[in-house]
């Protein structure tokens, strides 16, 4: 893959139309601006990231999460920028320099296509269609077996390139027109559901398959898959760059909410930390945590001091590797590449996360109730869309925005709508729908 060919400034949607912006912001920064000003985004206010919303502490939610990853995301990708113009100055009147914006746009994007309630929602989709009445209708899909593993495998990464692209397809209702570099750079995984098939993640649709195509090969990524087959791509090199700003954020800042709500103590969290260090920037560190009273503050400034160790250590994996990147043969994420004291610190932090932190009580409740609340709406809009006639489903489909294509003429791009509806709902928004459905509350008079 040639770096020149990749960062490209085409609209989606908008190929061949002249750009007749007057201002200074180039294309790159134009699509984070669209996506900080969209209503998506400002909806991941009230979307769960791990703990619950807050209440008397306030913990991170997907928006503050897609904020700092965004921030550590133009870091790495100005660090990126800087040492290739560095190598190779011919590059510097390139698009190259905009690297650090293009992922950071990138970063604010990642999680906008995952469904209320966390992990949980993707869960509670994909059972819908594996476990619960959902099955029933695997038997109007047998024409289209990939469509089929779109629905049983609902996935949060998919849906948000479908978020960002597939309004740009058929009747133009609208939609973001981001630029290519910046949708190949939200493509994790490069492959359909149905190469997937279950076992891993996936990074598109079927029903967006063309539209990943098109961008790839206009930026000359490689593909893997023969004339015919499912598609399945290498990475995008700026995917690297994205998931280890999400990486590097995850890990840090579920830390700093579980001590914030006592599920670590202060001393835990410190040790935990520190464990990152080499001895002597431990000393230093301690020096500067012995100047202030605050826990919460001394915990706050080890954090900012590992962000820049990672973006450190990720930055020279990166570019340590770029030519196996850009050949395709570079394989897993660049934090399992950073050097040993740090890596040896994050797989440990990594492994107590998932044991105290994924299935600490208020988490598991959490995700209890997402479950329950995603599966009843699913069951009444899916079984609505299949008798649209009936008078409970009108009631149902009218209250649906227009922008969702619920009254499509075939099955898959009905449930599609039903999909892209329930998990664009804010966490609030499911629970205040599920409680009106179940004539629990109503519409206040």
């Amino acid at each position: 893959m040639d770096w020149e060919r990749l960062i490209s400034a085409k609209r989606l949607g908008m190929e061949g139309i002249e750009s007749v912006h007057k201002d200074d912001r180039s294309a790159f920064l134009r699509d984070y601006d669209r996506l900080i000003f969209s209503a998506p985004f400002r909806r991941l206010q009230n979307k769960t990231q791990v703990f619950p919303l807050p209440g008397s502490v306030f913990v991170h939610n997907r928006l503050t999460h897609s904020l700092e990853v965004a921030c550590v995301g133009r870091s790495l990708g100005n660090n990126v920028a800087r040492a290739l113009i560095g190598k190779r100055p011919e590059l510097a009147d390139t698009n190259i320099q905009e690297i650090g914006n293009i992922v950071s746009a990138a970063c604010l994007a990642h999680d906008m296509g995952n469904p209320p309630f966390g992990h949980s929602g993707e869960k509670a989709i994909s059972a819908y269609f594996t476990e619960g009445k959902g099955q029933n209708l695997k038997e109007q899909f047998t024409h289209n077996p990939a469509q089929w593993t779109d629905i049983i495998n609902f996935e949060g990464n998919a849906n948000a390139f479908r978020l960002l692209a597939h309004q740009f397809i058929g009747r133009r209702k609208g939609g973001f027109a981001m630029t290519y570099a910046t949708l190949a750079s939200i493509v994790k995984y490069p492959y359909s559901s149905y190469v997937a098939n279950g076992k891993h993640k996936f990074g598109f649709f079927d029903s967006e398959a063309p539209i990943f195509a098109k961008i790839a090969d206009e930026l000359g990524i490689i593909r893997l898959s023969e004339p015919g087959q499912p598609l399945k791509y290498v990475r995008y090199p700026l995917v690297w760059l994205v998931e280890a700003a999400d990486d590097i954020c995850y890990l840090l800042m579920d830390l700093e909410d579980a001590h914030k709500l006592k599920i670590f103590s202060t001393e835990k969290t410190i040790g935990l930390m520190m464990e990152f260090l080499k001895p002597e920037d431990q000393a230093h560190a301690r020096s500067i945590i012995d100047m202030v009273t605050d826990v919460n503050e001394q915990v706050s400034y080890l954090r900012s001091k590992l962000v820049g160790l990672l973006v450190e250590e990720c930055t020279q994996v990166f570019l340590e590797n770029e030519q196996a990147i850009l050949d395709g043969t570079f394989s897993g994420s660049l934090i399992k590449h950073i050097s040993d004291t740090p890596r040896q610190a994050y797989i440990k932090c990594a492994e107590l996360s998932k044991e105290k932190i994924y299935r600490s009580r208020d988490v598991l409740e959490v995700e209890l109730a997402g479950f329950r609340i995603i599966s009843t709406l699913l069951d009444l809009m899916v079984e609505a869309v299949q008798n649209p006639d009936r008078e409970y489903s009108k009631l149902l489909i009218d209250r649906v925005s227009s922008q969702y294509d619920i009254k499509a003429q075939d099955i898959y791009n009905r449930i599609q709508a039903v999909l892209d509806y329930i998990s664009g709902m804010t966490d609030v928004y499911a629970l205040d729908i599920y409680r009106k459905i179940n004539g629990n509350s109503l519409p206040a008079v």
